[in-house]
């Protein structure tokens, strides 16, 4: 009787250790979303949202946590260095291809297993409402004709806007230094300075000047992207409006550590798309004024890397890259 009685418990332990795997299948615990950005701002609040249909959809917590500092190197340095089991992800944003050509850290995209682009605003080239300008091919073409006499603006030296500016003219024939760039801390303040008259050009996103422009203090010459703003679909790209084929906007994506676990991509990818697509999220991003953009995997991969040779191609054009 004793041996029948240790026969059936070890059975059963052998049972409940053959089903164990799949009772801890990915994710089985709370998952760490990290921002490299301050609380309040938009990649937070993309992050939040993100992170609260995530948790709907794995059914585990998703905590949104925000690591800040160093211009956005400690947040995204944190992602990197997670251990890579997929209980860490985190939301990469532009800067990722812009820092490492500043000297501020060896991080670039290849850091990381790229999740999911979920968000994109394309820089916007805006002028006062009674600026003398119609269109982007006459400010061009006053720049071109008077090289230095008008001031630009939107984000401090060498940011997202300043390189937006600067790849503009560029592509343009222009040297990218005819417009000397006021630093700001951020789109805001630029957008006071050239309600101010301090300066004239601000390149910053639609969504950032979406007041302005509603107000009619403000008007849009030109969108920096591939298409129309469903925001303001009147703004031609800059492509309608001059010829050239720049592009650039600050975005937002989803990325874990380099090496993540097949199992971890293969349930987060599918549960972002499903985020993605939500009507809460699309309505989130209408509220906001935000661009929709979507590229999964290698899709996001090849855009990340895209994003960094050019971005990096106009930071040595104007002698910002170390």
């Amino acid at each position: 009787m004793k041996r029948l009685l240790f026969a059936a418990a070890s059975l059963a332990v052998c049972a409940f250790s053959s089903l164990s795997p799949a009772a801890a299948a990915y994710p089985d615990r709370p998952i760490t979303l990290i921002v490299p950005w301050g609380a309040g701002g938009g990649t937070d609040a993309v992050a939040r949202m993100i992170a609260s249909l995530l948790e709907r959809d794995l059914g585990q917590p998703v905590a949104v946590v925000n690591r800040t500092g160093g211009q956005g190197v400690v947040g995204h340095q944190a992602i990197a260095d997670a251990t890579p089991d997929g209980y860490t992800i985190g939301i990469l944003t532009v800067e990722i291809g812009m820092m490492h050509w500043q000297g501020l850290t060896k991080l670039d995209s290849t850091s990381y297993t790229a999740l999911a682009m979920v968000n994109e605003d394309p820089a916007g080239l805006q002028v006062r409402a009674d600026a003398p300008y119609k269109t982007a091919r006459d400010v061009i073409d006053d720049v071109q004709k008077s090289p230095g006499k008008y001031k630009a603006s939107g984000t401090g030296q060498g940011g997202i806007w300043h390189l937006a500016l600067a790849g503009m003219l560029s592509s343009l024939k222009v040297a990218p230094n005819a417009v000397p760039w006021v630093p700001s801390n951020g789109a805001a303040p630029g957008l006071q300075d050239l309600m101010s008259g301090g300066v004239q050009i601000v390149t910053c996103s639609l969504p950032e000047a979406r007041s302005l422009i509603e107000a009619g203090r403000v008007k849009s010459l030109a969108i920096m992207a591939k298409e129309r703003s469903k925001l303001f679909p009147d703004v031609p790209t800059l492509k309608e409006a001059t010829g050239s084929d720049w592009t650039i906007g600050a975005w937002r994506g989803i990325a874990g550590p380099k090496g993540l676990p097949k199992e971890a991509v293969d349930k987060l990818i599918p549960a972002l798309k499903k985020a993605y697509e939500s009507k809460e999220y699309q309505d989130f991003l209408s509220s906001r004024g935000f661009g929709g953009r979507w590229a999964d995997g290698a899709a996001f991969a090849a855009f990340m890397a895209e994003s960094d040779a050019a971005l990096g191609a106009v930071m040595k054009e104007v002698g910002l890259a170390k």
